[in-house]
């Protein structure tokens, strides 16, 4: 990538070993559509519909950056179609998940991993996928196009100080742009986990330290891992302990349920080999942050 951050660590080193500057999309995003229960509708439809999403997913230009194919975010897409309302009107959910290459290792650190009930689509068997940033045309495009931005925003995080910020506002957007929109998960009035909320969050003051802890966790632990694993782990740590002024604020905001969703695993496997005053120091923070997995870090780090 030609971006001032991520070329430091990765797009350089691709472009001088590559030889040339074939660019590609941002996304490498594999796709599935599942319908095991809609017995009234052909199940090419829900075939040519992952084919829609793949294309629309792959084929698009998100951002203004060039990318080289082997720099694309490694991102999925599973969509779980529980209802068929029409032959034309689905419901069901859509889990997104992505992924971070670490510096110097073949190793992909999750970064979004999100579940969203609310997904209800009207798609016409064939039919393009078109998406418009200054309307919403219809809750499919929008509902995709989201979590593209989602996905870049975290990623860009990740490398930069804040540096997703024009991806989480072109979120934003979207969500304004569908607040009459039919179909759930847009408004703030529906409950406090949706997409509404998981990206007013993200551009809140008081998820800062979130949005610090993407680039410290990343660029500064995993980034440094293979070569100062001593530093790498001390700074992981740190950017963990620094969301406790979050948490104080939102106890169990959604925000931080997904972080740790996407994270737990991986904060287990970096500290369970790492000196007592390590652990002592991280596992009551994360017990706090992440009640729900309080048994498996007592397992793993006590």
């Amino acid at each position: 990538m030609t971006t001032n951050f991520k070329g430091i660590t990765v797009g350089l080193a691709l472009l001088v070993a590559c030889g040339f500057n074939a660019f590609a999309q941002e996304l490498n995003c594999s796709v599935q559509v599942m319908a095991p229960r809609i017995a009234n509708v052909e199940a090419s439809v829900f075939e040519a519909l992952e084919d829609g999403v793949r294309e629309f997913m792959n084929g698009r230009r998100w951002t203004n950056d060039n990318f080289n194919f082997e720099e694309r975010i490694e991102c999925t897409m599973q969509i779980n179609i529980s209802e068929a309302i029409s032959a034309t009107q689905f419901s069901g959910s859509i889990q997104v998940q992505s992924n971070r290459p670490v510096f110097g290792s073949d190793y992909k650190s999750p970064m979004l991993f999100v579940h969203d009930a609310d997904f209800e689509i009207v798609w016409v068997n064939g039919s393009a996928i078109n998406f418009n940033m200054g309307i919403h045309r219809d809750n499919l495009s929008s509902i995709l196009a989201y979590y593209a931005y989602m996905i870049l925003g975290m990623d860009y995080d990740s490398f930069g100080m804040e540096s997703g910020t024009d991806y989480y506002i072109k979120a934003q957007q979207i969500v304004a742009n569908a607040q009459n929109a039919a179909g759930s998960g847009w408004r703030a009035r529906e409950g406090k986990q949706n997409r509404y909320w998981l990206i007013e969050n993200m551009l809140s003051q008081t998820f800062r330290p979130l949005r610090y802890c993407l680039y410290n966790y990343h660029r500064k632990g995993m980034d440094l891992l293979y070569s100062d694993i001593e530093s790498a782990r001390l700074n992981i740590g740190d950017a963990i302990v620094e969301m406790r002024s979050t948490n104080r604020i939102r106890p169990a905001s959604y925000n931080l349920q997904i972080f740790f969703l996407a994270k737990s695993d991986e904060i287990i496997k970096i500290f369970e080999p790492a000196p007592e005053p390590e652990r002592v120091r991280l596992l009551p923070v994360v017990k706090q942050m992440d009640p729900g997995n309080i048994a498996k870090y007592d397992a793993a780090l006590l």
